[in-house]
């Protein structure tokens, strides 16, 4: 037995267990929990069909060539079935090798996207406002769901800062299909150059937004945050300019005082609703703090997505008098940039998962 068998027989077993786990009373009644489960089980679910396709093949190939090898009657009759047979079991071959390379475990999660102002005032602010309508826009071509969390309108309509969930309905048959499979590409420095409204001269300027994003955490306990750790303060909610919006403390900042992590919500109208939300941002960011930290410590793993989210990577331009947007880690360009601020993000995306895929592939084939 090769060994991409014995592993495929061992994600065989795990999946099989998964599915009688997910049966039971006690998940039913978890829906985190089976959520969880349900991500994985989808997981392994790519390789059991590939593997079993590729189990039949084999055992097709040998019966068929003791019945050439035999020779006879039936070996003439079949004879010219084998070369078809081989060609079948050389082709899964191939593929459960490819689907047996370890993919990112998080491409199945929702995630919690940041999108910040940087440099460039009232300018940066504006373009921060239109990466957040993209991304919105690009969620509900894929049927997903979006909420913000927490923003910081500027005074001309943009935002300093906005915090959004980005979900999936249903937990999806295929990872690679999840939510952070494809947002995860956009963590970085997008830059802008334009003639910005505040110029009255007609200049083009260049400025720049960050953009965070962070897988969700779907059970609490897998993140161990101790209560002793955080310093929660109240404060009143206000809009735009400092105006009042709310006159109860209903506003929530949770300090995460061993890291210094600081999250603040406002937007909900209860404290309690403000306080869940940055607790869920809070996980988030400390588990991806947490893989960072893993990181580093073995170059091996999560190699390929460490290197796609640098948080301080300038990822892509978009130039608005050229009509174009280019991507810099991937080298694709483009005429269409207003079609991609409507939500037309899909060949980006695609640009970067299939780089990311081909350095997987070159990295098991080196071990």
């Amino acid at each position: 037995m090769s060994n991409q068998e014995e592993l495929a027989q061992q994600m065989q077993a795990e999946y099989r267990d998964i599915e009688s786990q997910m049966a039971s009373p006690e998940v039913l009644s978890r829906p985190e929990k089976l959520k969880s489960l349900g991500r994985r089980y989808a997981e392994l679910g790519r390789v059991v069909r590939v593997y079993e396709q590729y189990c039949t093949a084999k055992n097709d190939l040998q019966e068929m060539r003791e019945i050439v090898s035999s020779g006879g009657e039936d070996a003439e009759l079949f004879k010219g079935e084998l070369p078809l047979l081989e060609k079948n079991f050389v082709d899964l071959t191939e593929e459960l090798k490819n689907v047996l390379i370890p993919r990112d475990p998080d491409d199945a999660r929702d995630v919690i996207m940041e999108v910040k102002a940087g440099a460039g005032g009232e300018e940066s602010a504006l373009f921060a406002g239109d990466l957040l309508r993209m991304y919105q826009r690009y969620a509900e071509s894929k049927g997903w769901v979006s909420q913000i969390l927490s923003s910081t309108e500027s005074d001309l309509g943009g935002f300093k800062d906005v915090q959004m969930a980005i979900r999936l309905k249903n937990t999806p048959e295929d990872p690679a299909d999840g939510v952070w499979a494809h947002l995860k590409y956009e963590a970085g420095v997008h830059r802008v150059q334009r003639v910005p409204v505040t110029e009255s001269q007609g200049r083009v300027h260049t400025s720049a937004a960050g953009v965070l994003v962070f897988a969700e955490v779907d059970e609490p306990d897998e993140v161990e945050i101790n209560d002793n750790d955080l310093r929660i303060d109240v404060f009143r909610s206000s809009g735009p300019g400092g105006q009042s919006v709310n006159t109860t403390d209903s506003a929530v900042r949770i300090t995460h005082l061993p890291t210094g992590l600081v999250v603040s919500m406002q937007d909900e109208k209860s404290q309690i609703q403000n306080r869940e939300s940055a607790m869920r941002v809070l996980r988030a960011r400390l588990r991806q703090m947490q893989l960072d930290q893993l990181a580093e410590e073995n170059a091996q793993l999560r190699r390929s997505q460490v290197r796609t989210v640098d948080r301080s990577e300038r990822i892509r331009t978009y130039n608005f008098p050229e009509n174009r947007v280019s991507d810099h880690r991937t080298g694709y360009k483009a005429y269409n940039l207003d079609e991609v601020l409507s939500g037309a993000l899909e060949p980006l995306i695609d640009s970067a998962r299939q780089m990311d895929e081909a350095e997987r592939l070159a990295a098991s084939e080196s071990e």
